[in-house]
């Protein structure tokens, strides 16, 4: 993101926010660098590596980004992942099998979370749920 007149320092946002859950994330959003081809090649590997996450805790959410009309995917997703630091995140998405075979680049992003409601733990990958 560009410095611009317009931006604030993450400080003031959180003294803003501060009686607001403010939960620190990471998003990873990840585009095909070369076609659909050499993303599918790597498929099955990426989601394991995902599920693998998601088992150890560190995945959050997970999932494909369709085109605006919901109607095509050009290979676009976002990964969102619990961790200490832009660098440990970084390092997370580096080693998903799909960025080091070079199907698809990815940069990260920090998130915090302030707003909104969970109800049920929901793990997609097994269809797993725990009603808390």
């Amino acid at each position: 993101m560009q410095e611009t007149e317009e931006t604030v320092p993450a400080a003031a946002v959180m003294e803003a926010s501060k009686a607001m859950l403010q939960k620190k994330l990471f998003a990873i959003f990840t585009e095909a660098t070369n076609g659909m081809g050499p993303v599918f090649e790597n498929m099955e590997a990426h989601l394991a590596y995902q599920v693998g996450l998601e088992r150890d805790g560190v995945l959050y959410a997970a999932g494909p980004l369709f085109s605006d009309d919901g109607e095509r995917w050009a290979g676009e997703g976002m990964v969102v992942i619990r961790a200490e630091s832009v660098e440990a995140a970084t390092e997370i998405a580096r080693n998903d099998p799909m960025h080091k075979a070079g199907a698809r680049r990815f940069r990260v992003r920090p998130w915090m979370i302030n707003e909104g409601r969970v109800s049920v733990r929901l793990d997609y990958s097994t269809q797993t749920f725990v009603i808390d």
